[in-house]
């Protein structure tokens, strides 16, 4: 199965969705989570299912709510009467692509019960440890609209577990005219009988292959200039942290591996740049007032100059 062929069938899928479609992919290849934030019924639940039908893995989803406990992410250990000794029950999170709709919904510590399985592929249950499947690969959603009806802001600590957050806006015309022709019978993802576009052998031979694109020495200066201008802009009050470096790094990788090239090069870094950042940065209350995140971000990239030329 060659990639191409499965950001096609996807973008088939998908309408609109061509620049979600290809974060999501990275977010994949690169062992990362993805945070999709929009007005309902934009289609973001729509978007995880088919990414998930798209290859041959397990897949969960879990509805958040405030009564949603950590076990019921995570898993629990109970008492089997009939064979007398407790036995492991997993939850949802044992899969390979998780869907977390709604995750603002949820209490904080039940959106804690996530942080270990998101950062080191794991889940402790009942005091014992058990390892994630691999890949593993975690979508949340989340309501802006209803940010205060209800819900818990994710702290910056589950934030920075993200790989990217994605503002997704509405489609164009001709967009919304294709998805109200080609969708009005009810027409659901990853329900139908076609096979999955890729296996998980595929997609473990690409994230190695991703993980092996060159990235110059020039081009790590570049991205470490970068996440310690944001925290000497006089707007920001908490910049990018160390591990937001990584992600820049893993995303500009990804996005290199996407355009079918072995090295990375400074305009992929500026490409994945906002998307990695936005959810990252922690505006000061003058700040808030006057700019929007994303005018910021754009300043802090325009403020740094990139390598002219990576040999």
């Amino acid at each position: 199965m060659d990639l191409l062929q499965l950001k096609k069938r996807l973008n088939e899928q998908v309408i609109g969705r061509e620049r979600e479609i290809d974060f999501m992919l990275i977010a994949l290849l690169q062992g990362g989570h993805i945070l999709l934030e929009s007005v309902p019924g934009s289609g973001k639940t729509w978007m995880a299912k088919a990414f998930a039908a798209s290859f041959d893995g397990a897949f969960q989803r879990i509805q958040f709510t405030p009564d949603v406990l950590p076990s019921d992410v995570t898993g629990i250990r109970f008492y089997n009467p009939k064979q007398g000794e407790f036995e492991l029950r997993p939850g949802p999170v044992m899969t390979n692509l998780l869907l977390a709709d709604e995750i603002n919904r949820a209490t904080p510590r039940t959106q804690s019960s996530l942080l270990e399985a998101m950062e080191e592929k794991q889940a402790t249950i009942d005091g014992e440890t058990v390892r994630l499947p691999d890949p593993f690969m975690v979508i949340a959603t989340q309501n802006p609209v209803e940010s205060q009806q209800g819900t818990f802001p994710l702290p910056a600590a589950q934030l920075d577990r993200f790989l990217f957050r994605l503002e997704i806006g509405y489609p164009s015309e001709e967009e919304e005219l294709k998805i109200v022709q080609g969708f009005r019978g009810g027409r659901s993802a990853g329900t139908g009988t076609e096979e999955p576009a890729a296996a998980q052998a595929d997609i473990r031979n690409w994230m190695a292959e991703a993980r092996n694109v060159d990235l110059h020495e020039d081009i790590e200066r570049y991205i470490v200039a970068l996440i310690r201008a944001s925290r000497q802009h006089e707007a920001i009050e908490l910049g990018l942290s160390s591990r937001a470096g990584l992600a820049l790094a893993n995303a500009a990788q990804g996005w290199a591996f996407l355009q079918g090239r072995a090295f990375v090069t400074p305009d992929d870094v500026k490409v994945v740049f906002a998307p990695v950042s936005l959810h990252r940065i922690m505006l000061t209350p003058e700040g808030s007032l006057v700019h929007e995140p994303k005018d910021i971000v754009e300043a802090v990239l325009d403020s740094v100059s990139a390598p002219v030329e990576v040999m």
